[in-house]
């Protein structure tokens, strides 16, 4: 379909396909294998100024929108998922400074986000709290013009390898989730060290480390917002950044369909190329109806929230959820099509359903998905109307 892209976008969409093809393609495999952080391809994506893309001009920016970044997003996560993961997750630590931020803090941090001289990373999941964000356990004491930072964070993208962490903390552990607030802090501030690196069984060339704080010193002008507005700053954050969750999920779906599609239109079976088989072209159709269904879904989700609306918690939901349980049930379906040789490692579709699952689970679980939609459908609801 024709989803009236503009002329940058369409730029964006083929300057990532050449990406995709000369630097990611051939090296796919063996990231996954190694685990290796994929630098010198985020060392070329930085080059090609895709970093900028959603900063706003004056901090060296493109100025790009939601819409703009789920295109860059979605045609990465064709080639790999673990590339377009620790892409994505960079925004997602930025997105906080981006809504939130002082002007001071902005034009100390966002130039070199935008330039990609370093990646972001959010902080929000601990050892003991996951879909819970409520629970948070670190804790923020302020002290003269520091705040002190004792506790630690788990399955950090990025961690390790970000020069700038968004950290939500407890500044008051009597008023909970209100007591909640924001901070940035760099690699270089004191008590601030990397924990356990994760061998994971998807994305595995995105780094996924625990961070640590231990009496962790950072300046008191590192505060987003102020005090207490922590939850309230995370909660926006995810709600910018799941349709691009949403458009990984489009992504990695259309790789897994363009592969089992080459497959099935090559392997012959009783004298004839398998696509002509009734049952795998009926799974090929559903698998292309569900990919376009998705896709149509978040680009319009991602227009919408471009346009300025406050209320996007549940369409950012829908798009997320729906993208997610897709790309699974695709990529699930393309090892089937492609049978025993879709579960070798010598194709890309085994990858790709293991690499699928985990946007099913990371920025709010689709369990959770579905609460917030419900909760939203339940609050604005008038009978007659809706």
């Amino acid at each position: 379909m024709d989803y009236f892209l503009s002329k940058e976008q369409r730029m964006l969409k083929n300057l990532c396909q050449k990406i995709g093809e000369s630097k990611i393609k051939p090296v796919r495999a063996q990231l996954d294998v190694s685990g290796e952080f994929p630098g010198e391809i985020i060392s070329t994506m930085a080059q090609a100024d895709l970093f900028s893309l959603i900063f706003p001009e004056e901090y060296g920016g493109l100025g790009g929108g939601t819409m703009d970044l789920c295109v860059v997003v979605e045609e990465l996560s064709k080639y790999c998922l673990g590339v377009s993961t620790t892409f994505a997750a960079t925004f997602l630590g930025a997105y906080p400074l981006l809504l939130f931020g002082s002007p001071e803090q902005k034009k100390k941090f966002l130039p070199g986000l935008a330039a990609g001289e370093f990646l972001a990373a959010f902080g929000l999941t601990e050892p003991g709290v996951g879909s819970d964000a409520a629970g948070i356990a670190t804790t923020a004491q302020l002290a003269g013009d520091e705040y002190i930072l004792n506790g630690s964070k788990q399955w950090i993208t990025n961690g390790g390898h970000a020069g700038l962490y968004t950290i939500i903390a407890s500044t008051d552990k009597s008023k909970g989730a209100r007591g909640f607030s924001a901070f940035l802090v760099t690699p270089d501030d004191p008590g601030f060290s990397v924990g356990k690196k994760e061998d994971k069984m998807g994305i595995r060339c995105s780094a996924t480390a625990e961070i640590i704080f231990r009496d962790c010193r950072i300046p008191r002008d590192r505060l987003l917002g102020r005090e207490g507005m922590g939850f309230n700053i995370a909660m926006k954050t995810l709600d910018k950044s799941r349709p691009g969750v949403g458009a990984q999920g489009v992504g990695v779906a259309a790789g897994a369909l363009r592969e089992a599609i080459g497959f099935a239109k090559t392997r012959r079976q009783f004298g004839q190329a398998v696509i002509n088989f009734q049952a795998v072209g009926g799974i090929l159709a559903d698998m292309a109806t569900r990919t376009e269904a998705a896709r149509s879904l978040v680009y319009a989700v991602a227009r919408y929230a471009d346009s300025g609306s406050s209320e996007v918690s549940k369409v950012s939901a829908m798009a997320k959820l729906y993208a997610t349980d897709v790309a699974m049930w695709v990529t699930t379906q393309a090892v089937q099509v492609m049978g025993g040789s879709g579960y070798m490692k010598d194709y890309p579709v085994e990858k790709m359903m293991r690499d699928a699952k985990i946007l099913q689970i990371y920025e709010g679980t689709n369990q959770i998905q579905r609460g917030v939609i419900s909760r939203e459908l339940s609050r604005t609801y008038n009978r007659g109307k809706n």
